[in-house]
């Protein structure tokens, strides 16, 4: 998730476990805590795809985040002694914070090494990297609870339970929708090996539907409130890599898209993009991996580096009119795809 809704989960979750004990000051070390893992934004990698796909590796770890937590405890205890703020209660909430950042990441699209230094990108892509309906509330209980005194803790607690359920209705509607993907793939003859179903900006009600197929990926929407179950179909070429030699980074890439990636050629240049993230045509991971030479030849780039696109806002009304269920939109599906 984006980092104002980290800080805000910190915050809050701090809050809630400290119960009347709640104040600013635990509020303030509470966010502090909730951006701790995304720090790792500021390590270069070398080149754009590391830097992409390294990002929730080890700060995000369930091996690492333990021993910090309690490491970070320690040192607070050590330094700022407190007969209430125990290494017990310090240790529960750090460890609290940090987890619970490190699994709502996982719930997005982006996916997180939560068992680093193993293999393997998890996500349940049940919830968008910015969702208003999550983070408002959380930052509602913090600004109730700097004012709230005694009852700020309580405030904090009913935001965690509320921030969790809707969380939880994400998965739920996701599921709702797999089963009609489900149906409409099998009545259209679309192969159902590979599907992708993820949340389009902002909402858990307006879905993107990606499935992989020979030669091509096939790319729809679906609302949850559609009055008519069936869901048009785009289909859109997919292509191969085209050279010879495979490179470690696309190797890293393929692993960290689950396999979800095109290549395309475009102003010289090698394009390899990552189908999970944007609309089509306007993604938001593509990346340069090889140019033109002299004589025609494809060329590796010494470093792969981040191919810029033009995404605005200009198209979210379109789909917000899709959210509500306007499925005429389908039919000229181009008019989001330059949308986030």
């Amino acid at each position: 998730m984006d980092s104002i809704t980290q800080a805000a989960l910190g915050a809050t979750v701090a809050g809630a476990i400290a119960g009347k004990r709640c104040n600013a000051k635990v509020l303030l070390v509470g966010a502090l805590l909730g951006t701790l893992p995304d720090l790792d934004v500021f390590l270069d990698y070398g080149d754009a795809v590391n830097n992409t796909i390294k990002h929730r590796g080890f700060s995000h770890s369930l091996f690492v985040l333990p021993p910090l937590a309690l490491l970070i405890s320690w040192l607070y205890c050590r330094f700022r002694p407190d007969p209430f703020w125990s290494f017990k209660r310090v240790s529960f909430v750090t460890l609290s914070v940090l987890i619970t950042h490190t699994l709502l990441d996982a719930m997005t699209t982006y996916g997180t090494q939560l068992l680093w230094p193993l293999d393997g990108y998890f996500e349940l892509r049940n919830v968008f990297i910015i969702d208003p309906l999550y983070t408002l509330p959380l930052l509602l209980a913090i600004g109730v609870a700097c004012f709230a005194k005694q009852h700020g803790g309580r405030w904090c607690q009913a935001v965690v339970l509320i921030s969790t359920l809707y969380l939880g209705w994400g998965y739920t509607a996701q599921q709702v929708v797999a089963k009609r993907v489900e149906a409409n793939l099998a009545a259209q003859a679309i192969p159902s090996e590979r599907v992708l179903i993820t949340p389009t900006p902002f909402n858990t009600v307006l879905w993107r539907i990606v499935v992989m197929d020979d030669g091509k990926y096939w790319e729809g929407l679906a609302s949850l409130f559609d009055q008519d179950s069936h869901i048009e179909f785009v289909n859109r070429p997919l292509s191969v890599w085209p050279l010879e030699e495979e490179p470690t980074t696309l190797m890293g890439l393929r692993a960290f898209s689950h396999g979800y990636l095109n290549y395309r050629e475009e102003s010289g240049m090698l394009i390899v993009s990552d189908l999970r993230l944007g609309m089509a045509n306007n993604l938001s991971f593509e990346f340069a991996f090889a140019e033109r030479d002299e004589v025609g030849e494809w060329a590796l780039l010494e470093s792969t580096q981040r191919y810029p696109g033009e995404r605005g806002f200009e198209h979210l009304n379109t789909l917000w009119e899709r959210l509500k269920g306007d499925q005429e939109i389908d039919a000229n599906l181009q008019r989001v795809e330059r949308t986030l």
